[in-house]
């Protein structure tokens, strides 16, 4: 059954304690009954459009790393906390545009939606320059929807070979979005591809390339059945998301 977003709009530090040990007990859970470790299973918060003051109420919960989509708000972000928060780790879990690494590189310590070749060059300057290494998920299209990105999963095994010599990128394992649908077979086919795909990539990289990110709010619980490693959590955590008009 695939999981429904905590309906609390969190707004205390209670709140957010609850709504943490509510999404740990159900992972928990879930790994549990995939016959898995209960702590095999990493929750990554995902805390776009949230506001520092309610970050900072989450930190105190317990929250300890930012996933965010988009650079600009992950660096504000970052900035705010850098100096109070030393403790925090930054992720960026959307897609990049190579003249937005260089801000990356100087901050981020997760980056899960690597797609190309060159972006990853740009990367590994940039990371040069601040003298930094950054965790990288290579992201795979497994849905097969054209509106989401990453590539393909026959195409993996090109770019880790390509990753090879950049020393500054640590390449972790594949990230994925499951399809667009109800269909909890379909959404459960875009995980089990992508596990598919990390056990072949395995065989040439099977000491560091072992993590799956994928299953987000609604669907978590499917995801850590077909072996996810990370799961990125908004709205179970936060509640409604509020966007700017």
């Amino acid at each position: 059954m695939a999981s429904q977003p905590a309906a609390l709009h969190a707004a205390t530090i209670e709140d957010f304690t609850r709504n943490l040990a509510t999404v740990n007990q159900k992972i928990a859970a879930a790994a549990t009954a995939a016959g898995r470790d209960a702590g095999s299973v990493r929750l990554l918060p995902v805390t776009k459009t949230i506001d520092t003051d309610r970050l900072a109420l989450a930190i105190a919960a317990g929250v300890d790393t930012l996933g965010e989509n988009k650079v600009q708000e992950a660096q504000g972000k970052y900035e705010h906390f850098c100096e109070k928060f030393p403790h925090l780790r930054y992720a960026i879990i959307g897609p990049l545009q190579t003249n937005k690494a260089k801000f990356v590189a100087k901050f981020a310590d997760e980056f899960h939606a690597l797609d190309s070749l060159k972006l990853a060059e740009t990367l590994q300057r940039r990371l040069e320059l601040e003298d930094r290494t950054l965790e990288v998920f290579i992201q795979v299209n497994t849905s097969g929807e054209e509106s989401k990105s990453g590539i393909q999963a026959g195409e993996a095994a090109g770019l880790l070979a390509g990753l090879a010599p950049l020393d500054r990128l640590k390449p972790v394992g594949l990230m994925t979005m499951a399809a667009n649908t109800t269909d909890e077979a379909s959404i459960r086919g875009s995980f089990s591809l992508l596990r598919e795909t990390r056990d072949q990539l395995q065989q040439v990289a099977p000491d560091s390339f072992q993590h799956l990110s994928m299953g987000m709010s609604g669907d978590y619980e499917l995801a850590i059945a077909e072996g996810a490693t990370v799961v990125r959590v908004g709205q179970g955590i936060f509640g409604a998301r509020t966007y700017p008009a």
